[in-house]
């Protein structure tokens, strides 16, 4: 974005652009390996308890031998994107121009494809470093409509995947996320206003507004990621392309009566009970 040569001082484009001369000099260091290490642990064990905050987190450490203090703890709950699953006050500070819309699905009966999609951020490991995944999900048929990967928790990699899903599935009724400021960002809130989709956002440490992509993770790390741990980017890209192809078009749910997602969103959704009786 700021090019030396463009006629322009570096300062003056920093300036014009509203960001800190030294942002543009500066260099970021790779994560070392202990601290890779360290962030995947941490992945792991909210996965399995993510009820977990750093207190916990600390104590499950220590019991494999790892001395952690709890505001490292809290640094990289930070970096990792996670929270402890529980009623709370002031868990984050959401972004002070960022809107925040209220939560629509209460109550609702969602049972149709395009009904209402959603979405998420999780962290990904590698053998060495880590990505963040986006993913859009069908929250009736719990089809994933589109993904992306990044290094960075910016919102370009979200938008981008928003705009594909839109572009091959049409447009769903209400789109549900979180509050983070990817998802309360401008670019992200007026894409979805322009297609004239309601929006819906998880009130702060509820998880289960948003149960059927926190459920997606699991499935995506537990049946896949752990057991393929990939060495790169490149490879970690071309797994989870072959993963969601798997989870679309082989993967049955029993929620959805023993169909896969591919089957429930182009086909006629059966009612789990139905399709036992």
């Amino acid at each position: 974005m700021i090019a030396p040569d463009a006629g322009l001082s570096v300062n003056r484009q920093c300036w014009l652009l509203g960001i800190a001369r030294s942002s543009f000099y500066y260099q970021p260091r790779p994560a070392s390996a202990q601290e890779v290490d360290l962030l995947n642990r941490l992945d792991r064990i909210f996965t399995e308890h993510p009820v977990y905050g750093s207190r916990r987190l600390q104590v499950m450490l220590l019991r494999d031998g790892i001395s952690v203090g709890r505001r490292r703890i809290r640094r990289l709950m930070r970096k990792l994107g996670l929270w402890a699953i529980r009623p709370k006050r002031n868990t984050s500070t959401p972004h002070p121009e960022h809107k925040i819309y209220p939560y629509l699905l209460r109550g609702k009966t969602i049972d149709q494809p395009n009904q209402v999609w959603a979405t998420d951020i999780t962290y990904i490991p590698m053998r060495r470093g880590f990505l963040y995944l986006v993913a859009i999900i069908d929250w009736a048929t719990r089809r994933v409509l589109s993904w992306r990967l990044s290094n960075t928790l910016t919102t370009d990699f979200c938008v981008e995947a928003l705009s594909e899903a839109l572009a091959r599935y049409g447009r769903p009724g209400i789109f549900n996320s979180d509050q983070g400021s990817q998802f309360t960002s401008e670019a992200f809130t007026r894409l979805l206003l322009d297609h004239r989709i309601e929006i819906s956002m998880d009130g702060r440490g509820r998880c289960h507004d948003n149960i059927f992509v926190e459920r997606l993770w699991w499935t995506v790390k537990h049946e896949w990621v752990y057991l393929r741990p990939a060495a790169d980017g490149l490879e970690q890209k071309r797994s989870l392309a072959e993963f969601f192809d798997w989870y679309n078009r082989r993967r049955p749910h029993q929620a959805l009566g023993w169909q896969t997602p591919d089957e429930a969103y182009f086909g006629q959704l059966v009612p789990a009970a139905a399709a036992a009786a």
